[in-house]
């Protein structure tokens, strides 16, 4: 363990999303790391449905333009914004390669509720990535930061301090680097614990 004098921007915290709570591990160059149950254990090969203000094709380009309040839904996925714009291949079949939400995005999955300014879902690399004023709650906990990169495959999330190519707006963080902060349930006394 290092004191506060010896400890660098670069320092983070791991944690391991645990039944009832979080495991919380030291760890060094990494993110803020979760397995989760919820948004991270999605299926992003089931069928996808939206409902929008207005819907705008681009036949061309392979992309659809919806604004509005804009709703996306995928086996028990959730994800609302402002506007969002659909990449699509039509080869025969049309296939999502990639949805880029912008303003006020919140992705839900049961318990779990994600919030930014802006989202990238990538179909392909079965990634989730939101960037701006991020925050991740399940149940009382939470997490917020710059940065949060869910990874389907893995079921691995990432929570960063700064945003891609910037920095969050954590004042007074070393080296102009963001933070990423949260509070967090512990079982009291007397308290039952999950199995």
């Amino acid at each position: 363990m290092t004191n506060t004098a010896t400890r660098t921007p670069f320092m983070r915290l791991a944690l391991v999303w645990g039944i009832g709570g979080f495991a919380l591990t030291a760890a060094l160059a990494g993110g803020m790391n979760l397995a989760a149950q919820g948004i991270a254990r999605h299926d992003s090969r089931a069928p996808v449905t939206y409902d929008a203000g207005k819907f705008v094709l681009d036949d061309k380009a392979n992309q659809v333009i919806f604004s509005g309040g804009v709703i996306v839904n995928q086996a028990g996925l959730r994800l609302t914004s402002d506007r969002m714009l659909v990449n699509f291949t039509d080869a025969g079949k049309l296939e999502i390669q990639r949805i880029t939400a912008t303003g006020g995005v919140v992705i839900t999955r049961g318990d779990e509720r994600a919030s930014g300014d802006n989202a990238i879902y990538d179909f392909n690399r079965r990634i989730i990535t939101m960037a701006g004023n991020v925050r991740l709650r399940r149940g009382t906990d939470t997490l917020e930061g710059g940065r949060l990169v869910i990874d389907l495959d893995t079921g691995v999330s990432t929570v960063d301090g700064a945003a891609a190519g910037g920095s969050s707006a954590a004042p007074g963080a070393p080296g102009g680097r963001g933070r990423v902060t949260g509070s967090f349930s512990v079982p009291q006394d007397g308290e039952k614990k999950p199995n």
